[in-house]
C-alpha cells in the first residue's frame, strides 16, 4: 500500500491519508481482513505527526472501514468489500461526468448531497461565522 499526500493542498493531511486508503480499498488492493501499516510506520514514512495518522485511522473507523483493536492494529472490515463492488459504477459515473464536462469537484459535491463547490464553500464559511 502506498499512501499519498500533497502537503501543498488545502485539504488536511489526515483527510488525504484517509482518502488514499479509501482509494486503495476501492481499487481492491486492500481488502477485508488486511492490516494497515502501524500509525507509527505511516507517520515515519510520510514525515507527519503520529496523531495525524491516528486521526485518519479514526476517520476510517468512523466510516466503518477499519476496526481498531489494541494489539492487532487497524484491520480492514467487511465494508471494504462492499465499496470495492462499487468500483465499476464509480468509474462509469466519473467517465460520464467527464464526457458532459462536469468537473470532479462538482461531481463529488453532488455525491455528498447535492452541494456543488460554491454551496460547499458557502456552507464552510457559514460554519466559521457561527
Amino acid at each position: 500500500m502506498l499512501i499519498r499526500i500533497d502537503p501543498t493542498r488545502e485539504e488536511p493531511v489526515f483527510t488525504q491519508i484517509a482518502a488514499s486508503i479509501r482509494g486503495d480499498i476501492v481499487a481492491g488492493s486492500v481488502g477485508e481482513g488486511d492490516r494497515l501499516p502501524s500509525a507509527k510506520q505511516v507517520a515515519a514514512s510520510l514525515g507527519v505527526n503520529l496523531h495525524t495518522v491516528l486521526h485518519a485511522y479514526q476517520q476510517l473507523r468512523d466510516d466503518g472501514l477499519v476496526d481498531m483493536r489494541p494489539g492487532r492494529g487497524a484491520v480492514v472490515t467487511a465494508a471494504a468489500g462492499h465499496i470495492a463492488e462499487l468500483r465499476d459504477d464509480i468509474r462509469a459515473l466519473v467517465d460520464r461526468a467527464e464526457s458532459l464536462g462536469v468537473s470532479t469537484e462538482v461531481l463529488a459535491g453532488l455525491v455528498r448531497g447535492g452541494r456543488g463547490p460554491t454551496q460547499a464553500r458557502a456552507a464552510r464559511s457559514a460554519k466559521g461565522k457561527t
